[in-house]
């Protein structure tokens, strides 16, 4: 058991480390060499062709959204910079157009490992795009609260929610799981059906938790 552990540790590992450095060339030199070109547009003499300048200056905003959209979706290349908080809150605030979502972290909440941070933006990525793609929900909750030997992380949904014997196969699932499981955590989905799903993590700060019996 242990053996496999580290070998779904070294994999996902592996994988964020792929995901970076393409993410870091779509970030630092497509998107850079976009701007750059847009700035040339809007500099260009003011006697040419106006409406040319204005269909090139839209698709060059709408190249610079998506280089920027496929970074973030590979690898959050500015997380350790910024911190999970403030990522977190620029992922709402693009699903909030979408979908009623609210974000609620404990004051005391005190920075993570960069490894610990991406697994769990990952997580809550992967938690809301499924709500998006599947769930029909209308609200989605996420909680973040640290405690003194532990921190808990809770998503929730009122959607339609799903039979998890059915779809644990799924790789959304088994996405989600692989990354919890990488940090040594433990976890519960409480699903109702047609009411919502509810997923708690508990991440120890010693990485320590004996069994799934942590969490009631």
């Amino acid at each position: 058991m242990l053996h496999q552990k580290n070998l779904v540790l070294e994999n996902i590992k592996a994988q964020e480390e792929e995901r970076k450095r393409i993410a870091v060339m779509i970030h630092d030199d497509i998107g850079n060499r976009l701007n750059i070109i847009s700035l040339w547009l809007n500099n260009l003499d003011t006697r040419g062709d106006e409406l040319i300048k204005k269909n090139i200056s839209g698709q060059m905003s709408a190249l610079i959204d998506s280089a920027r959209s496929i970074s973030h979706s590979l690898y959050p290349v500015n997380l350790e910079s910024v911190g999970l908080v403030l990522y977190i809150e620029e992922l709402v605030a693009n699903l909030s157009q979408r979908i009623n979502i609210s974000l609620n972290v404990s004051p005391k909440y005190r920075k993570k490992s960069i490894f610990v941070e991406v697994q769990l933006y990952r997580i809550i990525q992967e938690f809301t795009t499924n709500v998006l793609k599947h769930s029909q929900a209308t609200k989605v909750w996420i909680y973040i609260k640290d405690y003194p030997g532990n921190m808990a992380v809770v998503i929730s949904d009122n959607g339609q929610s799903f039979d998890y014997e059915a779809v644990k196969k799924g790789m959304g699932i088994k996405n989600i799981e692989s990354r919890i499981k990488s940090m040594n955590a433990t976890h519960k989905w409480k699903n109702i059906l047609n009411k919502g799903s509810r997923l708690i993590i508990l991440i120890p700060a010693n990485n320590e938790f004996p069994n799934q019996n942590s969490i009631n």
